[in-house]
C-alpha cells in the first residue's frame, strides 16, 4: 500500500526527535534540558526552517524523481551564498554568481521533463528545500558557538505537528514500518546531526564538495532498488548542475588554501 506523504512526515518527524533525543540525552545526560534551553531564538527559526524544509522534501520524492529532488536540493550552498550576503554582509565572488546562473539554467532544463505534469510540483517544492537549506547553513553558520543539534530535535517533532491533521495513517507493511523506522531513528537522526556539526568545522567549498556525494550515488541507489530512471533533459539538467557545483566548490578550495597558505607565511 502506498504510503501518503503527511504520514511519511509524521512518521520521521517523530523519529528524528526520539533518535536525537536519546542521543543528547546519553551525551549529556543531567544537562540535557540546558543544552535544549541554550539554543535560544536562532535555534527556534532553525527548527522552523528545517521542519518544512522536511515537509517540502518529503512532498518533493512523493511527486517527482528522486534524482530530480536531489539535483536541485545540491543548489542549497548557491542560497546560502546569497542569504550570508545578505544577512551576514559576506561577499560573493564574481565565481559564485556565474555558478548561481548556470546551476539554474541546468535546474530549468531538468524541469523540462517535468513540465505539464504532477512532478513539477515536486521540483517546484524541491527549490523550496534548497532555498530553506541556504537558509539553514547561514544560521549555522551565524551560530557556530551554540550546538545546534538539539535544534534539529526540535523541527521533528515540529514537522510532525505539522502534518499530523493531514496524515491518513494507511495500513502498512511490515518491510514499510522497519524502512520507515530505520530512516526516522536511525538514518536521519544521524545525518542532520553530522550536517550540522560539519560546517562548523570545514571550509564551505569542503562540505560543498562532501555533499555531492548524494547527489551522484542517491540516485544511483534508487535506480538499483526500485529502478527508477530519469528522463533525458533531467540527466542533461542534473549534469549540468553537479559539474557545476563541483567547479565551483574546487575553485573556491584552492582560494581557501591559498589565502591560509599566505595566512601562515
Amino acid at each position: 500500500m502506498q504510503v501518503d506523504h503527511w504520514t511519511v512526515v509524521v512518521w520521521r518527524g517523530s523519529l528524528q526527535f526520539l533518535g536525537l533525543l536519546l542521543l543528547i540525552s546519553l551525551v549529556y545526560r543531567q544537562r540535557t534540558f540546558e543544552v535544549f534551553r541554550s539554543i535560544g531564538t536562532l535555534g527556534l527559526l532553525l527548527a522552523t526552517v528545517f521542519c518544512f524544509s522536511t515537509i517540502l522534501f518529503i512532498i518533493s520524492v512523493s511527486y517527482t524523481l528522486v534524482a530530480n529532488t536531489l539535483v536541485i536540493l545540491a543548489s542549497a550552498p548557491f542560497f546560502a551564498a546569497v542569504f550570508s550576503l545578505i544577512f551576514l554582509k559576506e561577499a560573493v565572488g564574481r565565481h559564485t554568481w556565474i555558478a548561481i546562473f548556470v546551476a539554474f539554467a541546468g535546474i530549468a532544463l531538468l524541469t523540462l521533463d517535468s513540465s505539464g505534469s504532477g512532478s513539477l510540483m515536486g521540483d517546484l517544492a524541491a527549490l523550496g528545500v534548497a532555498t530553506l537549506m541556504g537558509a539553514y547553513f547561514t544560521i549555522v553558520r551565524a551560530s557556530r558557538e551554540v550546538n545546534m543539534i538539539p535544534a534539529m530535535a526540535v523541527s521533528g517533532i515540529m514537522a510532525a505537528s505539522v502534518a499530523l491533521p493531514f496524515a491518513a495513517f494507511p495500513d502498512m507493511s511490515e518491510t514499510q514500518m522497519l524502512a520507515g523506522g530505520a530512516m526516522g531513528f536511525i538514518v536521519a537522526p544521524l545525518s542532520f546531526a553530522l550536517i550540522t556539526i560539519g560546517p562548523r568545522y570545514l571550509p564551505a567549498p569542503e562540505v560543498s564538495l562532501l555533499l555531492l556525494i548524494e547527489t551522484v550515488l542517491g540516485p544511483l541507489w534508487v535506480w538499483m532498488v526500485i529502478s527508477e530512471e530519469p528522463g533525458f533533459y533531467s540527466l542533461i539538467g542534473g549534469a549540468v548542475v553537479v559539474t557545476t557545483l563541483f567547479l565551483h566548490s574546487m575553485y573556491s578550495l584552492q582560494r581557501y588554501r591559498r589565502r591560509n597558505a599566505v595566512a601562515k607565511g
